[in-house]
């Protein structure tokens, strides 16, 4: 990103679920820093998971934030219509040797795991988000990994973090409008999934590439994703894409420590418009979570 371009953000919700408070507390955190700044917000639909995704649900969306007074172009990216894009960008990983397809399911991984923990000197490594892929398939051959696709059995392709980090010749840096420059460490995360057979791509291989077509120039998401932005940091870097500032704002939390979160059916913004109350009184009320 140039210091000329135009700040754009964007807010990019998937349509499996009502949006819940922390999510409009993103949101409008997207939208007034493109008002204080001259620029431009974006809504993303990250519809890539067709089996939780539903198109109510996406109206919903729609609802909730012209209700909030925000306002965006159009016509909206969704992710489900530019599967081609995300394809391009598997294969330039592929042709680059930094994928390997992954046939585990969680009980293997799981027992990989319980059986390496009893054994000190293969202690499975821990990431911020608990203990990191332990590398099964990883020295599969070429030929027993054809045998295994070829007798069907569901895989995914993972990105193999050593060998995508002996094309990174000298240090990545991104920026956090917090906390300053920030040197990458994407060995952090480990072998990340980055497609499935059912789904030709995944969040973080989706939202890099995104992110560089709609010329995005701030992320502005929650801490939860903090680890994440290391690792889109070398994709950036692996695919050629354009880099990002990034800020993490606080998450909001119920008053027993939990986040808010939809599988929890946590406070919608649909209930909360629903009551009566208006959009103006939100800021009182994100203050009660944060």
């Amino acid at each position: 990103m140039t210091q000329s371009a135009k700040i754009t953000t964007r807010f990019a919700p998937s349509p499996s679920g009502d949006l819940h408070l922390g999510h409009a507390y993103s949101a409008k955190l997207n939208y007034d820093f493109t008002q204080q700044h001259g620029g431009t917000f974006i809504l993303r639909i990250e519809d890539i998971d067709h089996l939780r995704c539903k198109a109510e649900y996406e109206q919903s969306i729609l609802d909730d934030l012209t209700w909030l007074g925000l306002k965006w172009p159009t016509p909206i990216r969704r992710q489900s219509e530019h599967f081609t894009d995300y394809q391009t960008g598997l294969e330039k990983l592929i042709k680059m040797g930094l994928l390997y397809p992954c046939f585990c399911t969680r009980k293997d991984i799981k027992k990989e795991i319980d059986e390496s923990s009893r054994a000190p000197h293969m202690r499975p490594k821990l990431g911020p988000e608990g203990i990191l892929y332990p590398g099964i398939c990883r020295g599969l051959t070429t030929q027993e990994q054809q045998q295994k696709i070829a007798a069907g059995i569901p895989h995914a392709l993972r990105l193999d973090m050593d060998k995508a980090l002996s094309l990174v010749k000298e240090p990545l840096y991104w920026t956090d409008l917090k906390t300053g420059e920030q040197q990458a460490d994407p060995e952090r995360l480990g072998d990340v999934v980055l497609a499935r057979k059912d789904f030709p791509t995944s969040y973080h291989l989706s939202v890099v590439i995104d992110d560089h077509i709609q010329n995005i120039t701030h992320v502005i998401r929650g801490q939860d994703l903090y680890y994440a932005s290391h690792f889109h940091r070398l994709l950036q870097h692996l695919l050629g894409l354009n880099t990002v500032t990034y800020d993490h704002h606080p998450l909001l939390i119920t008053k027993d420590g939990n986040r808010l979160a939809k599988r929890d059916k946590s406070i919608t913004i649909k209930s909360i418009r629903e009551s009566g109350v208006g959009p103006d009184q939100l800021d009182a009320i994100f203050k009660e979570y944060l």
